[in-house]
């Protein structure tokens, strides 16, 4: 187990669902990490404390930060920017945890003027329909994924010690570009949420939504289950990652209106062309994931 972090400080800004996950998690890996947890709510921040998950706690973000070795921004996209001003110029390594990256890096350039060696744009690919502190739990990054998207300039000691936290957690983790990172997650996580808020929304809003809503079947509950995300941090997603979450919408689209002429047409063969193809690559997806899994259980 890496324990860069042992007698650090990690300063945790946001602690919600992932934020919070994180500190549960830290507290049992590296039990001398000195974690920190920021945020507005101090009711929140003091349960935080007192569950044992933190050693301290503060609604000032430029003054917690002042002698940090690591920092995490687990907040919405579109207030990574107000957070950084906050943070100021700091020799602490600085990450995020935002599921857009172009966007932050932006916003890191705006606040800096460039993008500070010390910083790494990161995104833990872990999460749930629910939010918030009282969702959290430690093992919510075991055996998943976490893409970092460093540029040229990085630091690769800031590399190092945020690949470090995520290790800790129990995640794999990868590195890509900003844009091959914004492009797969739009089609991969994006237009699923988009298309599960759409579904629920359209049905909502019939006259007979009590009725459909009664009788929908368990199909309906596991497609719309994302549907209970967090409203606001995914409105900050398809701000911030629009072009691409629009380009795969649009082929989703096109290959929608191709099944509305095949089912008006009945064609039976390109109907269950479609669906064998769909099956085929779902169970591959599975296979994989048992591999996966499978690799994991034997390396223990």
């Amino acid at each position: 187990m890496n324990h860069q972090l042992s007698g650090k400080k990690l300063v945790i800004i946001g602690p919600g669902l992932i934020g919070g996950s994180v500190a549960r998690g830290i507290t049992r890996a590296i039990p001398d990490c000195d974690i920190v947890v920021v945020g507005r709510q101090q009711t929140v921040l003091e349960q935080i404390v007192a569950d044992g998950n933190a050693g301290g706690w503060s609604t000032d973000v430029g003054l917690a930060c002042r002698d940090a070795d690591l920092v995490l921004v687990s907040v919405p996209s579109l207030t990574v920017e107000a957070v950084l001003r906050e943070i100021g110029s700091t020799a602490a390594v600085v990450t995020d945890a935002a599921s857009v990256k172009g966007e932050i890096i932006q916003a890191a350039r705006r606040v800096y003027g460039e993008v500070p060696a010390n910083f790494v744009p990161g995104h833990p690919i872990s999460g749930s329909e629910h939010s918030g502190y009282e969702a959290s739990f430690a093992e919510l990054f075991q055996n998943k994924k976490t893409i970092l998207t460093p540029l040229d300039n990085t630091d690769a000691h800031a590399v190092a010690l945020v690949t470090a936290l995520w290790e800790s957690l129990g995640s794999e983790v990868l590195t890509m570009t900003v844009p091959h990172h914004d492009a797969v997650l739009a089609a991969t996580s994006h237009l699923p949420h988009l298309l599960a808020f759409a579904l629920v929304d359209t049905l909502s809003k019939k006259g007979t939504s009590e009725e459909i809503f009664r009788y929908a079947a368990g199909g309906f509950r596991d497609f719309t289950r994302i549907a209970s995300s967090d409203p606001q941090m995914w409105h900050d997603i398809f701000m911030t990652n629009g072009e691409a979450t629009v380009a795969v919408m649009d082929e989703y689209i096109e290959d929608l209106y191709r099944l509305r002429r095949v089912i008006l047409d009945r064609n039976s063969n390109e109907l269950m062309t479609t669906f064998s193809r769909a099956k085929k690559s779902r169970d591959r997806f599975l296979e994989y994931l048992a591999a996966i899994d499978l690799s994991q259980t034997g390396s223990h």
